[in-house]
């Protein structure tokens, strides 16, 4: 029996008693028909490869696209733009009254036989324009006045000044009703005393003079203890208004500061 060794026959004789789930057995069955694709699909491919300059030659131009594109541009000239006409807008104001106008004529040094018009003379000229050309106002012509407005002027309110100056640099010191000697016998005359053998000492405190002369912000800066700090505060409460401090002629807040002396009966 002759074999062909180009047909499956021999696969069987040679894989005869052997496994033939082994890929080499496949591999060679199918040998016949991948050998025939790989040769379909490369002649497809080299077919394309060679057309392709003829296929390129045939697709058309883009410049040429571009040329006819601009032959066909047309240019359209849109209508003029609407304005809007604005509501509630005043009248306009009339013209102004025509004034009488006298031509300047400009000197020159001439000859005397050479003068053609006469300039024009300072009683001619007072009260009236000068122009390239004279011409007659109209003497009866209504003057205009354009009405006031009727709105309200805005009120710049000044802001209130809270700033507490010292003593040093105010205009005007604030002062205690009849003096500093009426105050000082006023604090005698209402501080009490605490009832310490030997107490004696000053107490310093401190308050601010307000615009009407009240005192707030009242604060004891040292004491000697045993309460007199505290009837400091008590005497300064029950205090009548001051004279407040004046600066730029406007009342306004003054720190002030004194000590008060201290002393127990012996």
């Amino acid at each position: 029996m002759k074999l062909d060794i180009f047909t499956n026959q021999w696969l069987d004789i040679v894989f005869e008693g052997r496994n033939k789930a082994y890929g080499a057995y496949e591999l060679r069955k199918t040998n016949n028909s991948t050998a025939t694709k790989a040769l379909i699909i490369g002649a497809i491919v080299f077919a394309f490869a060679v057309s392709m300059p003829l296929i390129l030659g045939l697709l058309p131009d883009s410049s040429d696209g571009d040329d006819t594109l601009d032959t066909k541009i047309v240019s359209i000239k849109l209508p003029p733009k609407k304005e809007e006409v604005k509501k509630n807008l005043p009248p306009p104001p009339p013209p102004p009254p025509k004034v009488d106008q006298v031509k300047f004529v400009k000197p020159v040094v001439a000859r005397t036989e050479d003068v053609t018009e006469e300039p024009p003379k300072t009683e001619e000229i007072k009260d009236k324009k000068l122009g390239a050309e004279t011409i007659k106002g109209d003497p009866d012509a209504v003057l205009s006045v354009e009405p006031v407005g009727t709105g309200t002027a805005a009120v710049v309110e000044e802001a209130p000044d809270n700033t507490v100056y010292s003593t040093a640099g105010i205009e005007v010191k604030p002062d205690f009703p009849g003096g500093m000697d009426k105050f000082y016998k006023f604090v005698g005359t209402n501080y009490v005393t605490p009832e310490e053998e030997g107490l004696k000492g000053k107490v310093f405190v401190s308050f601010v003079v307000e615009k009407d002369g009240s005192l707030t912000d009242i604060k004891v800066i040292r004491d000697i203890g045993y309460g007199t700090g505290k009837e400091a505060i008590r005497v300064l409460k029950k205090s009548p208004r001051w004279s407040p401090g004046v600066q730029n002629g406007k009342p306004v807040r003054v720190l002030y500061s004194l000590p008060i002396t201290i002393q127990s009966a012996e």
